[in-house]
């Protein structure tokens, strides 16, 4: 039998060593999706996109469901998008967060609903009258924003 045709021994703390680079490829992949769905929101009228980011859904459907390992995963990937914001600079709005937490998503095959809404006429102060979230099962992992919200579009991916 040759050396080659054993099989490989792990090596003894190589997930220490090997974690913290995938979290920042994660982080730095968040980077990128953040810059690409910006440029989108700011550049494309929401017609030309929508269609990536799912499937239509009834306003008060209830998102997909999740199993606990999948929500535990998207809160991890929401938490990267987070950082990424944080450590590229400048004002990172909901919208932008939430598309690039889909395309993230999405690439890892976990379901999710987005949501697209705007504050009740009543309720409107003329900032942050709308936002985006993005739910998993029935976890809200990013855009979590206390208030009343009148879903406008709905979107399972």
């Amino acid at each position: 039998m040759s050396m080659n045709s054993s099989p490989p021994l792990p090596l003894p703390g190589l997930s220490r060593l090997t974690d913290p680079w995938r979290a920042r490829l994660r982080t730095a992949e968040a980077m990128v999706r953040l810059w690409h769905a910006r440029r989108l929101v700011r550049h494309r009228p929401f017609a030309a996109w929508r269609a990536r980011l799912g499937t239509p859904l009834p306003r008060d459907a209830p998102p997909p469901d999740a199993h606990t390992h999948a929500q535990a995963e998207a809160w991890a990937l929401a938490r990267h998008v987070d950082r990424a914001a944080w450590r590229m600079g400048d004002e990172w709005l909901c919208l932008p967060r939430a598309i690039a937490l889909a395309g993230m998503l999405r690439q890892r095959g976990i379901g999710y609903a987005l949501s697209i809404a705007a504050r009740p006429q009543a309720a409107r102060t003329g900032s942050d009258d709308l936002h985006a979230w993005i739910d998993v099962g029935p976890l809200r992992v990013i855009g979590d924003l206390p208030g009343e919200w009148a879903v406008i579009h709905r979107l399972q991916g």
